[in-house]
């Protein structure tokens, strides 16, 4: 949604009456306070059965070449047992915890120690401190913004080590990838379950905090709105950006270089898929400031979903098709490469240019040209928890008049092109996107609920005016 959040001090009214308080203590503005029963048995479903979707996944490409089918044909007819499958998975070993401990390490270094110098030099970069939208109860955090720096270091040293220095193989993340989801899988837990108890005993701010009385929901959805270490270590800055999103291009070149390595030659699919991610991820650290104003910074707060899901969901899962392609090697035909690399394209485009109107429209206040016109708005206002009136403008001209989330539909037709690039042999690289279709089309709903709590009656204004979520005349 084209959304500009401003406080206009001018406009800003202060309501202190008790119905007032009451009224916006309870806005459902960020996650739930209370849970229904729907949302409790989602939430039990996710914490028991996602790590073994990603282990089933990984297993499968291990020791069934990527097929999802045959280990549970195995498993029905009795051919093998859960512990003749058990038994074949690599464990933890020293190796991998040294690998993945000096990594996590090397980009909190990064991330904490190494201020922002890329915007100095970069036109139309915007890094260094930045700050983030208004949070419920009215703050304003600052950010250090040095996710791009962060990426092309480290993979100047990535490249450094694999054409001069050799210290490590470039197939290093392939040849231990099992061990390393256990050491991810570690981390994950630890830090989801650090930030509940911070959230109980010292949370960074009381106020945002929300508690529903249920474990599971609190455990899983988090406590805490902005969890931090001091002053500038943020969870959620970190852990949507390092390690996972810093470690995407880096696994897909670990999995090109194991093809070359297994087979002489790196299949054009194979670069197919890290151009088009490489892409994505380029894209993510390039307008990271953006990304404070996004549902992740500006409505989750940090539980299990986020930081399990970071450390373990998103590298795992998100590079199925470079892992695919290892065991698999499609050589494409000219016409479908090309193809499908315009459809990456056309995505990304539509993708990038609809969260760029936003971020142009929040910019200028709506003092800018979109299309070559001025742009349409609806003028809304929200309440903080503490009362605090707050304008902002829903923008309903560019792609947001064709759609409530357009930007999402350019998403998804990038999403396709990483899986069509793996052919139709196999289901295993397509479930990305059913994955990201179902991610996204409820992340529209759970917005959208969102807004409506928060707007009210503007919110109802606004989508009679822009009518569809993601494809216009259709949803």
């Amino acid at each position: 949604m084209g959304a500009q959040q401003e406080k206009k001090p001018s406009e800003e009214r202060k309501h202190k009456s008790p119905q007032n308080n009451t009224q916006t203590s309870q806005v459902q503005w960020g996650r739930a306070w209370e849970v229904d029963w729907f949302s409790l048995a989602s939430v039990l479903f996710l914490l028991m059965f996602a790590p073994l979707i990603v282990y089933y996944f990984i297993m499968s490409c291990d020791q069934y070449q990527c097929s999802l089918m045959n280990p549970l044909i195995d498993l029905l007819t009795g051919n093998k047992h859960l512990s003749d499958i058990w038994n074949k998975t690599p464990m933890p070993t020293y190796r991998a915890a040294g690998i993945y401990a000096l990594w996590v390490t090397f980009q909190v270094v990064l991330y904490i120690c190494l201020p922002d110098f890329c915007h100095k030099f970069l036109p139309g970069y915007v890094g260094g401190v930045q700050e983030g939208a208004v949070t419920p109860a009215g703050i304003v955090n600052k950010y250090e913004i040095n996710g791009l720096q962060a990426w092309i270091f480290t993979h100047v040293l990535w490249f450094a080590n694999a054409y001069y220095f050799h210290y490590f193989s470039p197939t290093i993340i392939f040849d231990n990838w099992i061990p390393l989801m256990w050491c991810a899988n570690i981390l994950g837990y630890a830090v989801s379950t650090f930030a509940m108890i911070k959230g109980f005993f010292f949370p960074t701010n009381p106020k945002d905090c929300k508690f529903t009385g249920n474990f599971f929901y609190d455990y899983m959805m988090g406590i805490e709105f902005n969890p931090r270490i001091g002053k500038w270590f943020d969870f959620k800055l970190f852990f949507n950006g390092r390690p996972g999103i810093v470690a995407w291009t880096l696994i897909n070149l670990s999995y090109a270089a194991k093809q070359q390595e297994l087979y002489g030659q790196v299949t054009n699919s194979m670069i197919l898929v890290n151009v088009l991610q490489g892409i994505y991820v380029l894209d993510f650290f390039w307008n990271e400031a953006w990304y404070l104003k996004t549902i992740d910074i500006c409505h989750d707060h940090f539980g299990w979903y986020l930081g399990w899901g970071d450390c373990v969901w998103l590298p795992y899962l998100y590079t199925l098709q470079g892992l695919y392609l290892v065991y698999h090697p499609v050589q494409l035909g000219t016409a479908n490469a090309i193809g499908i690399l315009i459809l990456g394209f056309i995505g990304y485009y539509i993708f990038r240019m609809t969260n760029h109107q936003k971020d142009l429209f929040r910019r200028t206040n709506g003092n800018c040209k979109i299309w070559g016109k001025k742009p349409e708005y609806i003028e809304c206002s929200y309440m903080s928890v503490e009362g605090t009136k707050y304008y902002s403008k829903l923008m309903t001209s560019g792609f947001w008049g064709w759609a409530r989330h357009f930007n999402y539909t350019g998403d998804l037709m990038g999403s396709l092109a990483y899986c069509l690039a793996c052919g139709f042999e196999h289901i295993l690289p397509y479930f990305y996107i059913v994955y990201m279709t179902i991610l996204l089309t409820h992340r529209c709903i759970r917005d959208e609920h969102r807004c409506l709590s928060k707007y009210g009656k503007d919110w109802k204004r606004y989508t009679a005016a822009v009518p569809y979520r993601l494809l216009p005349g259709v949803f």
